[in-house]
């Protein structure tokens, strides 16, 4: 078997290649109206939803599930998404899609028994105009979609912040934020950040004149006192230096643990003792 006949068969190959048609179609489209563009979209995201849910049926999130990002954002590279849960809602899987990026699937995010409701925000690359949504499936099987549009271009391909021999020094460095006053039985938010460049392989190297290999987090894994909290797997959409907001109830004192695995199969690890108040 050739090389390309290889590539052909790889799933992740073949779906890049299917996007990267449906935008050079889109582009092509857009000359002839909006509302050729629409079709091109609503045909694009067909293809995206049976890749990524088969068959099953998706529901208008409503209140359920909230999506925020920018109308137009300030820095393709980084566009902040916060996704609201109602307290109510039993999520256990969250999918966030960048549907117009050559990997749309930004982030899977399995929902553990140690979790909340409340927020998930995190950072993600945006190379084109596009829809960007947030997919939860709840506990009974449903799947609940929130959609916002976001104008921004060039996300993927953006050169890093940091000098390169600097983020490489740093590489896997983690911070936690939590709050000041935690108590027992409450949830909590907290926040993560990974040091790391996570190139994207689209972005050009001017000294080199090569494209930077792809180098980036494939998966994050938050624990309490063993108790799984968050599950993610991630892609290239998601930006350097991946930050993650989440929610999590510890039931008393003990340790936060993350642990990621980079695409060089480099394994990142950092815990955190967690101070509690009694419960009131």
């Amino acid at each position: 078997m050739t090389q390309e006949e290889r590539m052909t068969k790889n799933p992740a190959v073949s779906m890049v290649r299917r996007c990267a048609a449906a935008s050079s179609a889109l582009l092509l489209l857009a000359l002839a109206g909006p509302a050729m563009a629409d079709q091109v979209e609503d045909e694009r995201w067909e293809l995206l939803r049976s890749t990524y849910f088969a068959d099953r049926a998706i529901e208008d999130s409503g209140d359920l599930l909230v999506l925020d990002a920018p109308k137009r954002a300030q820095d393709a590279a980084l566009v902040p998404l916060k996704v609201t849960l109602a307290p109510g809602l039993k999520a256990k899987k969250l999918s966030l899609i960048v549907d117009d990026n050559p990997v749309p699937l930004a982030a899977a995010i399995d929902l553990g028994q140690g979790s909340a409701s409340g927020t998930i925000e995190t950072r993600v690359r945006v190379d084109d105009y596009t829809n960007v949504r947030a997919v939860a499936e709840t506990e009974d099987g449903r799947l609940l979609m929130s959609t916002r549009y976001v104008k921004a271009s060039g996300g993927c391909s953006a050169p890093a912040l940091k000098d390169p021999a600097q983020a490489m020094a740093r590489l896997g460095k983690m911070k936690l934020t939590l709050p000041e006053r935690i108590q027992a039985g409450a949830p909590v938010t907290a926040q993560v950040m990974i040091s790391h460049p996570n190139n994207s392989g689209l972005q050009f190297d001017q000294i080199t004149r090569f494209f930077i290999p792809p180098h980036y987090v494939r998966s994050v894994n938050v624990t309490f006192n063993g108790k799984p909290v968050l599950d993610i797997t991630t892609d290239i959409s998601i930006s350097e230096d991946p930050n993650f907001r989440f929610s999590f109830v510890p039931d008393g004192e003990g340790t936060l643990v993350v642990r990621a695995v980079d695409t060089k199969d480099k394994v990142f690890t950092e815990s955190w003792p967690v101070k509690v108040e009694p419960a009131s």
